[in-house]
C-alpha cells in the first residue's frame, strides 16, 4: 500500500529562488491546502547580497524596494550619455529585507513548514513523488524544488561550453562631500582599463554623499581583492574627487556566466530553480526578476491544473543563441565588450536594450539590435558556435 508524502512541495534552500518560490505558492489561494517544506542550510539573518533589476510592471516585492532610480548612466571612452527611463524604473533590493519580508509571510502562514538543514540527496521515487535525505532525516513530497547550486566545475566541459563569471566587489560609501546624483544609476562605466577583459564601475546612489560603487569584470578568474578596492579607490579620487570616505558595508560575489545547458528539471518529480535552472542570464548574470518570472510560471501552472507546465521556463531559443555569441565573444576577446555595449546604447532606445535583455523583443526589434552594432566579432563567434566549439584568443 502506497503511503501519503509527507508535503505536497519540498523547496530545498532558503535564498532567492526559493523563498521566491514560496512566497508565490503563499500568495496563490487556490494552492492554500498544500503543505510546503521548505529546507534552509543557513538562518539568512545578515544582509548579505543586494539584487538589482529593471522593472516595467508592478511586482509582489514592491513594498521592500529599497530605491529606485528614473535615470541611467552609460559612460565608454568617446561616448557617454544619460538616460531618462520612461517605462521602466531600475531598483534594489537588500537581502535582509527580502530574507525578513518572506519570513514573516511564512511565519503566519500554517501550510509551510521550515527547517534548518542541509539536502544532502534528492530523489525520485519509483512509486511517485521524490525523497529527500537529510542530516535531520528524510522527507518525502510529491514535487521537489531544488535551489541548490549547480556543480559546475564537476560539469565542466571547456571544449564545448563557455564558462565566465560576473565577479565584483562593491563598498556602500559615506563620503565628505557631494558627489553622487541620487538620481542617475550609474549602470557601466567602462573608462577605466580593460586589461583584455571586460571591466566596468556600477554606482547605486542613495544620496548626493552615499552610494555602492562596485568593480564588476566579466572573465574567467577572479582577482585578489586588493584589485578591486585599488580600482574602487581611484574611481572616488580620480574620477569623483573624493578626499575622504569611509566604507559602511561590502559585497563579494562571483556570478556564473555560461551556456553550459542547465536543465529545469531533474526527472520527473525534481523541478530545478535559481541558477540551477539557468535563471541567472548567460550573458548579463542578471537573474532576480527571471527568478521571479520562473515561479510565476510554476505556481500558475500548478493552481489551474494541479500539474506543472510542460514548458516550465518559457525561454526562447533564438536569446540563448544571442547569451551564447556574447560569451564567446567575452571568452575569446574580452576587451572589445566594451565596444558592443557603447553601439548597443549609441543606437538604441535604453527601454529596448531592457526588453532585449529580458528576451520580450519582437524579431523585428532583435534585428534592430543586431544591426546595432559591428557584426564581425558575432560572425566569428557564429562559426564557432557551428563547429560545436568555443572561440580561443
Amino acid at each position: 500500500m502506497n503511503t501519503l508524502p509527507d508535503f505536497d512541495y519540498l523547496i530545498a534552500g532558503g535564498g532567492a529562488a526559493g523563498l521566491s518560490l514560496a512566497y508565490h505558492i503563499s500568495q496563490e489561494p487556490r494552492l492554500a491546502g498544500k503543505r510546503v517544506l521548505v529546507l534552509e542550510p543557513a538562518a539568512k539573518d545578515q544582509n548579505d547580497r543586494t539584487w538589482s533589476f529593471w522593472a516595467d510592471e508592478p511586482s509582489l516585492f514592491d513594498s521592500i524596494v529599497a530605491h529606485e532610480w528614473d535615470r541611467l548612466a552609460f559612460r565608454s571612452p568617446g561616448f557617454e550619455r544619460v538616460f531618462n527611463l520612461t517605462r521602466h524604473r531600475y531598483k534594489m533590493i537588500r537581502g535582509l529585507d527580502f530574507y525578513q519580508f518572506v519570513h514573516a509571510a511564512l511565519h503566519q502562514n500554517p501550510q509551510f513548514t521550515r527547517v534548518q538543514t542541509t539536502v544532502d540527496a534528492l530523489e525520485n521515487m519509483p512509486q511517485g513523488g521524490v525523497k529527500a535525505s537529510t542530516p535531520v532525516g528524510s522527507f518525502t513530497a510529491r514535487y521537489a524544488f531544488d535551489s541548490r547550486p549547480p556543480e559546475l566545475q564537476q560539469l565542466r566541459q571547456p571544449e564545448k561550453h563557455r564558462y565566465l563569471l560576473q565577479h565584483f566587489v562593491g563598498w556602500e560609501v559615506v563620503t565628505d562631500q557631494d558627489v553622487f546624483d541620487p538620481s542617475t544609476v550609474e549602470f557601466m562605466d567602462f573608462r577605466g582599463e580593460q586589461h583584455q577583459e571586460a571591466r566596468f564601475i556600477y554606482v547605486l546612489p542613495f544620496s548626493t554623499r552615499r552610494a555602492l560603487v562596485e568593480y564588476t569584470l566579466f572573465s574567467a578568474e577572479v582577482l585578489p581583492k586588493e584589485a578591486y578596492e585599488t580600482e574602487i579607490r581611484q574611481y572616488l579620487r580620480q574620477r569623483l574627487g573624493v578626499r575622504e570616505f569611509r566604507v559602511e558595508a561590502e559585497e563579494v560575489g562571483a556570478i556564473p556566466m555560461t551556456d553550459h545547458p542547465l536543465p529545469a528539471r531533474a526527472g520527473q518529480h525534481i523541478i530545478n530553480l535559481g541558477t540551477r535552472a539557468g535563471r541567472a542570464k548567460p550573458s548579463t548574470g542578471y537573474a532576480f526578476k527571471r527568478i521571479q518570472a520562473h515561479s510565476a510560471r510554476l505556481v500558475q501552472g500548478l493552481a489551474a491544473t494541479g500539474h506543472l507546465p510542460q514548458d516550465l521556463t518559457g525561454d526562447r531559443w533564438q536569446f540563448g543563441l544571442f547569451d551564447t555569441l556574447l560569451l564567446d565573444i567575452m571568452q575569446r576577446q574580452g576587451e572589445i565588450t566594451r565596444d558592443i555595449f557603447t553601439d548597443l546604447f549609441r543606437h538604441n532606445p535604453v527601454e529596448r536594450i531592457f526588453d532585449f535583455l529580458d528576451e520580450r523583443t519582437s524579431p523585428w526589434e532583435n534585428l534592430q539590435i543586431m544591426n546595432s552594432v559591428s557584426p564581425w566579432p558575432f560572425l566569428r563567434s557564429i562559426g564557432h558556435v557551428l563547429r560545436d566549439r568555443p572561440g580561443k584568443r
